[in-house]
């Protein structure tokens, strides 16, 4: 039985302050600067905690996997908490990403083999969709998979893999002879070198893999990933726009607290005209943003979602890039230096707007997913 609007936001409304609370004390701004400094680049214990007391990796997840058996809409909020936040932590790679994966492979076997070490935090996993933090597009797999025997290999090179270096679980994309193929890579596996990169966005980390006939498990039926692999893709996506929009509002709170206690010429600077129009145009962005994200999160049919997803990436690209910028400014010279956290908000901007695709490719994808339904014939689905 499908909740009541009411009921709802009300739901959704008690998944935002547990997480709320519980990040407040787990990822404070010295907290972030501290881990975004090393390799393994997040805290264990919060992770795990983060699993087992809050039971977020698994909020999106059927409950006969052992998840809560919530949605996407639940999903969406604590991955906007987390974007507030600036939280180190390898959750999109393994719940945003790998899990989805293994849940839209329909490999049963394989889910229950992995998703409870996934689930429970005791295992962090990652997905490489087409060897770099593209959009999905089958034709990019970098990865090539042969078969010997039973058993496959996977040859090639992934140049931009989230948390690639310390993920125990590597899920792999990879072209067989029958096509766009889904493998299960494990961290030790021979062949397989991970190294870290250094990235603008020092909060989440990223590593180049290399694939040298490496022993994979197939998951799934051999050459038919690509729709479960296109799902989790936008999936992954409306994922990201909601940290985008968490970001945006972090950036938009800081920059009204700021204008309201910084005196200048014996009044705050957010009683000045130039002041209050600049804060009401962020707060037209934020606002647009996260509608464009509760569309994508609501949306059930697989391209009602890629369109909404799209159009969500366009909209909270341009917001959060425009935001951040914006609190950079209202803070003055302050804004500007290393010490404040503005610049790390400008950083998470302007990854986040290459990753999944630019705003530019989520606009010519609209124009062919648009272009696409109107030569359908009429009546069909």
């Amino acid at each position: 039985m499908t909740p009541a609007p009411a009921q709802a936001a009300t739901e959704l409304d008690s998944v935002r302050t547990a997480v709320r609370e519980f990040l407040a004390r787990a990822s404070p701004s010295s907290t972030v600067r501290a881990l975004m400094d090393t390799e393994r680049g997040y805290d264990d214990t919060v992770w795990r905690q983060m699993a087992n007391e809050l039971g977020l990796h698994g909020i999106a997840v059927p409950e006969r996997w052992g998840g809560a058996g919530a949605g996407m809409p639940e999903l969406a909020v604590v991955f906007e908490e987390m974007g507030a936040a600036l939280l180190c932590s390898p959750f999109l790679a393994s719940v945003g990403l790998a899990l989805q994966a293994l849940v839209n492979s329909n490999d049963e076997s394989a889910v229950e083999e992995f998703a409870p070490a996934l689930l429970d935090g005791s295992s962090v996993g990652t997905l490489v969709l087409n060897g770099a933090l593209d959009a999905w597009d089958p034709s990019a797999v970098t990865i090539g998979a042969s078969r010997s025997g039973a058993d496959y290999r996977l040859d090639g090179s992934a140049p931009m893999v989230l948390d690639g270096h310390t993920a125990d679980l590597i899920l792999v994309a990879a072209i067989t002879a029958n096509g766009i193929s889904l493998f299960a890579v494990d961290a030790t596996a021979p062949g397989l070198e991970r190294e870290p990169l250094r990235t603008l966005d020092r909060t989440r980390k990223v590593a180049r893999l290399r694939f040298d006939h490496v022993p994979a498990r197939l998951i799934g039926a051999d050459g038919e990933a690509a729709a479960g692999l296109a799902r989790t893709a936008d999936l992954a996506l409306v994922a990201l726009v909601a940290e985008q929009v968490g970001a945006a509002r972090r950036c938009l709170d800081t920059a009204v607290a700021y204008a309201k206690e910084r005196i200048q010429f014996g009044r705050a600077i957010g009683s000045f005209q130039a002041i209050k129009h600049r804060c009401a145009d962020m707060l037209v962005l934020v606002e647009g943003a996260r509608s464009a994200v509760f569309h994508a999160s609501n949306a059930t049919d697989d391209r009602d979602r890629a369109l909404a997803a799209s159009v969500a990436k366009v909209a909270c690209s341009e917001a959060l890039l425009h935001v951040a910028l914006d609190s950079m400014r209202i803070h003055g010279g302050i804004g500007f230096t290393w010490e404040h956290d503005a610049h790390l908000y400008v950083r998470r901007a302007k990854s986040t707007e290459l990753m999944f695709g630019s705003p530019d490719h989520h606009l010519a994808r609209l124009a062919n997913l648009v272009a696409s339904s109107h030569d359908q014939p009429e009546g069909s689905s």
